[in-house]
């Protein structure tokens, strides 16, 4: 422990566990499994590691690590630009749901049938029609 203090690694919560046991189809707690929560190694605590372990396939993991690290810090790095353009995009989305949902309202209120004329109320009496002519003189 005194290896590797917070900022090395720290404990799963109990949400993080929970997916991680999920996620690899380990067992429940109280059925052989584990009883306290695990601990995880940050970037540093990996290269902490590195130094500790001494089997060769232990360091050839550990080598094999810190490269894939090295990657994505170069790949993060240079795609930074990107990130930032996914997130202008994003709030354009958002701003265009809204317009859109507004859009979809107006065409279903379009598509409702007219509503029918509604009749006048009280007594309406129909007479027939007259044809009347003018005369000439």
């Amino acid at each position: 422990l005194d290896r590797f203090p917070e900022d090395f690694m720290y404990r799963l919560t109990p949400d993080e566990f929970e997916s991680l046991r999920f996620h690899f189809g380990t067992s429940k707690k109280g059925r052989g499994g584990r009883r306290y929560l695990p601990y995880v190694f940050t970037e540093l605590g990996v290269a902490m590691l590195s130094s500790i372990l001494k089997s060769r396939r232990a360091v050839q993991i550990n080598i094999l690590i810190m490269r894939a690290f090295v990657r994505l810090r170069v790949f993060l790095a240079t795609h930074k630009d990107l990130a930032i353009k996914l997130d202008e995009i994003e709030k354009k989305l958002q701003t265009h749901d809204v317009q859109i949902r507004g859009i979809i309202e107006a065409i279903r209120q379009m598509m409702l049938p007219p509503e029918k004329p509604k009749r006048p109320m009280g007594f309406r009496l129909e007479e027939p029609k007259t044809k009347y002519t003018v005369k000439r003189r």
